[in-house]
Order: C-alpha cells, then sequence, then structure tokens
C-alpha cells in the first residue's frame, strides 16, 4: 500500500506562485513515478507533470515554462512549484503513485486563480 497527501493549494491572484506538495507513505520503494494530474470544473482530468524514480521529468505543453516539478526523496515527498499561474490553472489538482500494477491516488488540494 502507498498513501499519498497534498498539500499547498489556495487562493492566490492570477501571475502569482503557488508550490503543492505530495508526501507519499508506506511500500514507497514499489513507486515508479510520481504525477501531477487536474480537474477543473466540468472538465475531465489532465496530466501536468511526471517523476519518475530516476529523476526524469516531463511536463504538459499548457504548463512547460511555469510549472517545475521536483523531488526530495529524503522525505519521499514530490514539490510542484507553479509561477505565472493563470485562471485556468483553477482545478483540483490531485497526486498520483504509479506502483507498476496499481495507481494510488490523493484527496487532491484546491488551486483557485482569480483575474
Amino acid at each position: 500500500q502507498v498513501q499519498v497527501v497534498e498539500s499547498g493549494g489556495g487562493l492566490v491572484q492570477a501571475g502569482g506562485s503557488l508550490r503543492l506538495s505530495c508526501a507519499a507513505s508506506g511500500s514507497t520503494s514499489r513507486v515508479n513515478a510520481i504525477a501531477w494530474y487536474r480537474q477543473a470544473p466540468g472538465k475531465q482530468r489532465e496530466w501536468v507533470a511526471t517523476v519518475t524514480s530516476r529523476g526524469n521529468i516531463n511536463y504538459a505543453d499548457s504548463v512547460k515554462g511555469r510549472f517545475t516539478a521536483s523531488r526530495d526523496n529524503a522525505k519521499n515527498t514530490v514539490y510542484l512549484q507553479m509561477n505565472n499561474l493563470k485562471p485556468e490553472d483553477t482545478a483540483v489538482y490531485y497526486c498520483n503513485a504509479d506502483a507498476r500494477t496499481i495507481q494510488y491516488w490523493g484527496q487532491g488540494t484546491q488551486v483557485t486563480v482569480s483575474s
């Protein structure tokens, strides 16, 4: 079992910044990658970024150049630094742990960007 807990969401004005955290616990040695997804009201959940256990990081085109993912192995935590936020970034942000055949999801953290 793997547990992931997101934190760091909030309300920010357009152009502002937030840093999200995803803390993993449990059988973290099974985790191949940690990914961030988001879901805006009335829309499907979309992929935002992935950090693999080897340190490879990939981003969706919509956030490239504005969002930066990183990890702290000692804390089993993955971060998502979000800069130059736009109203269209408003969504619930979810953390996903890919443990080979099983996906673990957090409860999500709300990010609201006002114009």
